[in-house]
């Protein structure tokens, strides 16, 4: 585990675990990295209700309930299924939260439209989920540990922007 990694998931443990708020994830690329992550801080139980490894379209429909025409017509390396990811992570797992990834993380599987290294980052709450798009190849672990890192880092602004760190410091 990087130490950027474990320093990010102290940051989400603070706030939390602290606010009484809960988290899931559902990965298809990073294959559990980011939940890997989260629980490697102690209390994590407290917090995190867990992940769903989506490494197929069929689990993407069938448990995340993400639209099989949008994975038909878009794929499932898109923004709005990384959207729909975390909607269904939150429905599946009953979290307040969650983070999701989808992508090509390589060496092989990309195509001229969808490139290897290109992964979509969704995280958020039910009312507002936002999504990111990497772009990058730097091999496949490299791009895995760019996604899981970039997908904490983007959870933790995203708390810290709606004020919910805020809560345990007006007490």
């Amino acid at each position: 585990m990087e130490f950027e990694s474990k320093m990010l998931s102290r940051g989400i443990q603070e706030i939390l675990y602290d606010n009484d708020l809960t988290l899931g994830t559902a990965e298809s690329c990073t294959g559990g990295r980011i939940a890997e992550a989260i629980i490697s801080v102690p209390g994590a139980s407290q917090y995190f209700k867990g992940g769903i490894i989506c490494y197929t379209n069929e689990v993407k429909e069938n448990l995340l309930h993400v639209s099989h025409q949008v994975l038909e017509e878009q794929t499932a390396v898109c923004e709005e299924v990384a959207r729909q990811m975390v909607l269904g992570a939150c429905d599946a797992l009953n979290c307040k939260y969650a983070i999701s990834a989808t992508g090509v993380a390589g060496p092989t599987g990309g195509t001229a439209e969808i490139p290897v290294g290109t992964i979509w980052i969704g995280y958020g709450s039910k009312d507002d989920v936002r999504t990111l798009k990497l772009t990058e190849d730097f091999g496949r672990d490299i791009n895995l540990a760019i996604a899981t890192n970039k997908a904490l880092r983007l959870f933790l602004e995203y708390l810290k922007e709606k004020g919910v760190a805020k809560a345990k410091t007006e007490e």
